[in-house]
């Protein structure tokens, strides 16, 4: 039984596999020979099995806890490393001119640079004040937009920047893992913005500033500003400024040099000078003056006063040294028609500051003569819109300056004198005015006394208010104003025409130290008979020798809109053919 237990037995005793070492006299030890084996022992094995048993247990566990557990949050965040929600840029609005050419649109940007429209703007000279230009939408470096709108920064592209801009978009893009996009499709259509028509004639506008350069540079102005508008709506026809500048530039931003070049121009190409340039007036205030005279009863308008060229007023305080007031040249004998066709000096200090008896033969006067004063002169000029903002809607526009004691009092610390009135009365002293509000003060006398707020925009009617003239004493200013360009002698008569009856007054307004300067300025409207339009054109700052004036350089913008634009003179095509 012991050797049929011992054959099959799975179990081998110790003694049964160990060798005695007194049976094999001599063991290799460095062979292990000699060492006792032992078995691997059960504690051992188990250990093991429980060890391999735990790891596969908590790889199972994870496996479990990625897919199940948390299986769909790490699903949307694999999604979101292929699927992206983008920004689309709205476009923004057109702008088109009063005829229906394009000022203003979107392009793609060939160059890539930007993923969204960029502006593109007319290459017409001279509007470049009028419709200003945009920032971009600007990304950071990581290429999140951390600007997502156009920002208008001037010109009507400021002004009306809340109907240009749009409502931005959302897109659903899907890349790949090198981040190349396979599709994209739009969640949240943009939307554009609003169309702007403005009453502004692009050619007209680029006419006269073509004529304003080429004059600037031909008589030494520095720079020069001119602007039409409907006396009746307000709307304004051509407005131009000289110089002007790029508006793709601005927007783009990359001509650095460029840019640098228009901010260090002393000729100052950012400032719309229509609106933004405030100027000594001199004569064109005239008129003002005038129907402020026979409104208070100052002077007949036929009463006729003599200039010998020179006003000698006696100083009560030193006679030896009396103060001497200058006309422009010796006009003789002349009625307050005449004064205003002619731009006597003389007559408007009189009718301004008044006459002392002693002065009074001077002037073929018998005694003295009380003057519209300071005070009644500064409130009538103001009810004109003078020394106050016009409301045009567009931005840098000044006040000006009316000048009266309050003003001297506060800006020389002195007393007003009488010298002070009699050069406020001619635009001169401390008198600053902006072109567009001449243009408005004009657009007044021409439509009957209605002060009407200047704008830009086809078809609308400015705010406007009724300043009550008198009909009949506007008929003598009318009337004034037509002689100065009819009359031999009238200083405006580069402006007189075949085609259209116009009425006007010309300003020479002496500036800088010495008076070596001049602004020139040409004002008026027409037709004479039923006035439509006004106008103003200002030329800055040429040597005083310079002998091309305003009223001619305006001359020329007449027979361009003759040749080109005979509607705004009240003609037809065919009359201008049979003209010519």
């Amino acid at each position: 039984m012991k050797k049929l237990r011992d054959r099959y037995s799975r179990q081998v005793d110790v003694e049964e596999v160990l060798l005695d070492a007194s049976n094999i006299p001599a063991f290799n030890y460095a062979r292990m020979e000699g060492k006792r084996e032992l078995p691997i022992a059960k504690r051992s094995v188990w250990t093991i099995g429980a060890l391999f048993f735990i790891i596969v247990a908590v790889f199972f566990m994870q496996i479990y806890s990625l897919q199940i557990v948390k299986g769909e949050e790490y699903l949307k965040i694999a999604e979101n490393n292929s699927v992206d929600k983008a920004l689309i840029i709205a476009e923004r609005g057109v702008v088109y001119d009063r005829r229906g050419e394009m000022m203003i649109w979107n392009e793609v940007d060939e160059s890539g640079e930007y993923d969204f429209p960029i502006r593109a703007y007319t290459n017409r000279a001279g509007l470049g004040q009028v419709l200003g230009y945009v920032s971009y939408p600007k990304k950071d470096a990581r290429g999140f937009f951390f600007r997502t709108d156009y920002l208008g920064r001037s010109g009507v592209e400021l002004a009306y920047d809340d109907l240009l801009k749009g409502n931005n978009g959302s897109k659903i893009v899907q890349v790949d893992a090198l981040s190349d996009v396979i599709s994209e499709f739009a969640i949240d259509a943009p939307v554009s913005g609003g169309e702007l028509d403005l009453s502004i004639d692009a050619e007209l506008s680029e006419a006269m500033y073509d004529i304003i350069a080429t004059s600037t540079i031909q008589a030494g102005f520095r720079s020069g500003a001119g602007a039409i508008m409907d006396v009746h709506t307000g709307e304004i026809i051509a407005l131009t400024s000289f110089p002007s500048y790029d508006p793709e530039v601005m927007a783009d931003g990359d001509d650095i040099e460029l840019i640098q070049q228009y901010n260090n121009d002393p000729q100052m190409p950012f400032l719309n000078k229509v609106i933004g340039g405030a100027y000594t007036p001199g004569s064109i205030v005239k008129p003002f003056v005038a129907y402020g005279a026979l409104e208070n009863h100052i002077i007949d308008p036929n009463k006729v006063v003599y200039s010998n060229g020179t006003l000698t007023i006696p100083n009560p305080y030193n006679p030896s040294q009396p103060s001497y007031f200058n006309d422009w040249r010796a006009h003789g004998a002349m009625t307050m028609r005449e004064a205003i066709a002619f731009s006597s000096n003389i007559y408007f200090y009189i009718i301004g500051g008044g006459l002392p008896d002693i002065a009074a033969p001077q002037a073929g006067i018998d005694s003295a003569m009380q003057g519209l004063g300071i005070t009644k002169m500064a409130a009538n000029y103001r009810r004109f819109g003078m020394g106050e903002k016009t409301g045009i809607p567009l931005a840098q526009e000044q006040a000006g300056v009316v000048p009266d004691p309050a003003w001297k009092e506060e800006v020389f610390h002195d007393d007003w004198r009488l010298g002070d009135t009699y050069f406020t009365a001619i635009g001169q002293f401390g008198f600053l005015a902006t072109p567009i509000q001449m243009l408005r003060a004009y657009g007044a006398l021409a439509n009957g006394g209605t002060l009407i707020n200047p704008h830009v925009i086809k078809g609308e009617v400015g705010e406007s208010k009724d300043i009550g003239l008198n009909p009949d004493y506007l008929q003598i200013i009318h009337e004034g104003m037509r002689k100065t360009v009819v009359y031999n002698g009238g200083t405006a008569r580069g402006l007189e025409r075949k085609d259209v009856a116009v009425a006007a007054k010309s300003g020479t307004a002496e500036i800088g130290a010495g008076n070596a300067y001049v602004n020139s300025w040409a004002a008026g409207f027409w037709p004479y008979e039923d006035p439509q339009y006004a106008f103003i054109l200002m030329m800055d700052k040429a040597p005083r020798a310079n002998r091309l004036g305003a009223t001619t350089i305006m001359g020329q913008v007449f027979e361009w809109m003759s040749q080109n634009r005979p509607e705004y003179l009240g003609l037809e095509a065919e009359e201008v053919a049979e003209g010519e």
